[in-house]
């Protein structure tokens, strides 16, 4: 019985969308680790060195160039197969500043999108920061804050541990309010089980916010997302943030993380000793798995893994074909592989 309610759900919101797909809008919201996005000058202020010219990396303006480029094409590309347009918001991580940003998104890729920026230098010690990029023709933020996380040693508790914010958007999204909340958590480096606290603490402070953003509207449409360096079903999610991985089954002020049916099935958009993880996820909240279509609300994810992300040969095969690899460029795009979700409404 289970299994027929399931397939039923399923072919109503295919046949709901297929049988006259003019009559909705379809948009996308997506997220993407940029891998280490640095220009080549060296920050006095954060520890850069290696991604400069006469650093260990020998990073160039030429493969800063390049990477540029690629990036962009990317990101102009997901969700363009339903939507015929790049994404409406897209949060990214791993930037070191709003300079890099802005050269991205005037690479000729994304420049008729039109992407304002909205980013916070953040006190992560390498200098990379959250940030969210939006098309201004279709959102309109109205207020956005970075929230700081902190963290300290677990032995040397007056010892801080600086990380990136979480940053968090609220504005219109043709004519719709929703809040964003762009995440990058602490890593698993020294291992998952060592550094597993941290990001305990940037569950909670996520948790905080989706709660202080239900007090002020208990129907809020909340899209939590990021690099959380934990899976779907590891503590900082399932247990902190409480997430279900059922659409049906997420009730009022809940949280639905479409990511977790894949990552049951072995579906990651980060490779690591032949074995993938699902680090990159956007979450929703109760009141955009609606079924009501009125106003946006959720109609799909998916991880953007076309073939020319993807390493063909080599020792890494089959892995994301990331920028940088053994001490060299090597042409590729991120270690990452973007995440994105589709959002429709009735079109009037």
């Amino acid at each position: 019985m289970k299994h027929l309610v399931f397939w039923i759900g399923i072919l109503f919101t295919t046949l709901l969308f297929a049988q006259d797909a003019s009559s909705f809008k379809i948009t996308t919201v997506a997220f993407y680790n940029l891998e280490n996005l640095f220009d080549t000058e060296n920050d006095p202020l954060t520890f850069d060195d290696d991604r400069t010219p006469e650093g260990k990396d020998h990073w160039t303006e030429e493969q800063y160039r390049d990477k540029l480029v690629k990036l962009s094409q990317v990101l102009s590309d997901i969700g363009r197969d339903k939507t015929k347009k790049a994404p409406s918001i897209i949060g990214v991580c791993e930037a070191e500043n709003r300079k890099v940003l802005e050269d991205l998104v005037n690479q000729k890729a994304l420049l008729d999108a039109n992407y304002g920026i909205i980013q916070f230098d953040s006190p992560d010690q390498r200098g990379i920061d959250v940030a969210l990029l939006y098309q201004k023709s279709v959102f309109i933020p109205t207020h956005y804050k970075a929230v700081p996380l902190f963290i300290y040693d677990e032995i040397d508790v007056s010892k801080r541990v600086f990380t990136r914010d979480q940053l968090v958007v609220s504005g219109m999204l043709d004519g719709d309010k929703i809040s964003i909340i762009v995440n990058h958590w602490p890593s698993r480096w020294r291992g998952e089980e060592k550094s597993r606290y941290k990001r305990i603490r940037a569950g909670a402070l996520n948790k905080r916010i989706i709660d202080s953003l239900f007090s002020e509207d208990p129907y809020a449409k909340i899209i939590t997302m990021g690099d959380f360096n934990d899976n779907p079903t590891d503590a900082s999610i399932k247990d902190i943030l409480k997430t279900h991985k059922k659409r049906r089954r997420t009730g009022f002020k809940q949280l639905y993380n479409p990511m977790e049916k894949m990552y049951q099935k072995g579906i990651g958009t980060v490779a690591h000793r032949d074995s993938w993880s699902l680090f990159d996820q956007i979450i929703v909240s109760h009141e955009l798995v609606k079924k009501e279509y009125t106003s946006y609300r959720f109609f799909k994810a998916g991880i953007y893994n076309k073939p020319y992300l993807i390493n063909s040969g080599g020792k890494y095969k089959g892995y994301p074909f990331r920028s940088y690899v053994n001490g060299s460029y090597s042409g590729g795009y991120s270690d990452h592989l973007p995440v994105f979700i589709h959002l429709i409404k009735e079109a009037k």
